[in-house]
């Protein structure tokens, strides 16, 4: 009898392969699924997910505004900044102080760090640069301010950055106190429920190993991390990777209708999202 092989795609970042530990070790039951692992940048794999390239993908929560009729949201894997986020920077010697008319160089017009800015401030130019090259496109002046997300969040300052906003500090305190959902991880409704829900217990099972095992999940999600040490890692995954990854809960359901309410009443998305989850 022949393997069922699906693959799942993710970034190649320290909070997803964090994630996805407990598949990578062999320490969870896969029901007899043969997983492959495709890592992208984010951009690259919301373009895939628009082609419906892999069974099982992580996208942000702009793009998938765009695919609920060919993807269901599974209910594991929410990467939402709790009172932080994607951060805007200048130049610390210099630059503008508002994004309003600005050139910010942003890492894709799907994600939802753009799509946040657009909500936040929607008079500014942009440029488009992958996103572990932001930071230098802002100091050698290609860019005036530049959105940063991943791992840039936390370095930024060492680099001769300055924060002009944390929208993940700005969307708590306009939401009162709701997390900013950034990325999810979706399935491919075609795979039937059957699969889907072997599928989704799969991936919860990975998150919640890694979280019970997070010395060694951490130590695996260091060479994801891209210059990052041991103690920045640890405080990396655990921004991106807690309860609510495990599960969006009452509070992660309610952030993401609030972020595709408002992105649909700006415009900015092309029709109204009904968030529920596939399993």
């Amino acid at each position: 009898m022949n393997e069922t092989r699906i693959t799942v795609a993710h970034s190649p970042d320290s909070d997803d392969a964090f994630m996805f530990y407990g598949l990578a070790s062999n320490n969870v039951d896969t029901g007899g699924l043969a997983v492959d692992q495709v890592l992208a940048d984010i951009e690259t794999l919301n373009r895939a997910a628009f082609e419906g390239k892999y069974e099982v993908t992580a996208v942000s929560f702009h793009a998938y505004a765009h695919l609920a009729d060919k993807y269901a949201l599974l209910g594991h894997g929410a990467s939402m900044g709790d009172n932080y986020g994607p951060i805007v920077v200048a130049r610390a010697d210099g630059g503008p102080h508002t994004v309003k008319g600005a050139r910010v160089a942003i890492p894709g017009t799907l994600t939802t760090a753009y799509l946040a800015l657009r909500l936040y401030e929607p008079d500014f130019d942009y440029l488009v640069v992958p996103f572990d090259e932001i930071q230098q496109a802002v100091l050698d002046g290609k860019a005036e301010a530049g959105l940063l997300i991943h791992e840039g969040q936390l370095t930024y300052a060492d680099e001769g950055l300055r924060k002009i906003v944390d929208l993940g500090e700005w969307w708590s305190e306009r939401t009162a106190g709701l997390p900013l959902p950034l990325g999810g991880n979706i399935i491919r409704r075609d795979l039937g429920t059957e699969m889907i829900g072997k599928v989704s217990k799969m991936l919860h099972d990975s998150i919640a190993y890694a979280l019970a095992h997070r010395q060694d999940a951490v130590q695996y999600a260091e060479q994801f991390g891209r210059g990052l040490d041991r103690e920045r890692t640890d405080k990396f995954v655990g921004m991106y990777v807690n309860d609510l990854t495990l599960g969006y809960g009452e509070r992660g359901r309610k952030a993401v209708e609030r972020l595709m309410s408002e992105a649909f009443e700006k415009g900015l998305i092309p029709h109204r999202v009904v968030v529920e989850f596939a399993a």
